[in-house]
């Protein structure tokens, strides 16, 4: 699947949604070489690209985009939508992995640790490498409420945003909104970030 085709994107993102593990294979194949090479892009300075894979930062993205695809938080229409999402997430993930090196450089700076060429701890596997897709998703349901994990139900069925509303109370925005914090306060605690 090329980055352009954008026929069977929605018919593609419906079977992963559905539990077709050959969906998430098509999806890393035809994303995953266009996500490396803008992580490796954005990686410029030379001290990072020393620390940090863009295959470690390209799969954490992966994992994340995954476990929110399954349920139910993007609306994507077109391969250039799923593409700039991506885009997105990945320099979000850069750049606070960027950070957390330059913390950890000041850090052993203040407390007479080593020079300015120390280089801070890599980061460690990435989701894919630790959790199969499916623990992945119940990991994050478990954070969910009651509540949050029936929205997110409704919308990995493939139900309107103002359809949830209508069964739960509410405007459509307001529910769409619940359940996007939702999926930011676990990803918090989850430490993605994004």
């Amino acid at each position: 699947m090329a980055l352009s085709s954008e026929p069977g994107l929605s018919e593609l993102l419906g079977r992963f949604r559905a539990g077709d593990p050959d969906a998430a294979g098509e999806l890393v194949q035809a994303y995953e070489p266009h996500l490396r090479r803008m992580i490796r892009l954005r990686i410029r300075d030379s001290r990072l690209r020393r620390l940090f894979d863009s295959t470690d930062i390209c799969q954490s993205v992966l994992a994340n985009f995954f476990a929110r695809l399954s349920l139910g938080q993007y609306d994507l229409e077109s391969s250039a939508q799923l593409v700039r999402l991506l885009e997105a997430m990945a320099r979000n993930k850069v750049a606070t992995q960027a950070r957390k090196a330059q913390v950890t450089r000041r850090d052993e700076r203040e407390i007479g640790g080593e020079d300015d060429t120390t280089t801070p701890v890599v980061p460690g596997p990435s989701f894919t490498e630790q959790v199969a897709w499916s623990e992945l998703v119940q990991i994050v349901r478990a954070r969910l409420s009651d509540d949050e994990r029936r929205l997110s139900d409704l919308r990995a069925a493939g139900c309107e945003w103002s359809e949830i509303a209508g069964q739960v109370g509410g405007t459509a925005e307001a529910t769409r909104k619940r359940l996007e914090r939702a999926f930011d306060r676990v990803a918090r605690e989850l430490g993605w970030e994004e």
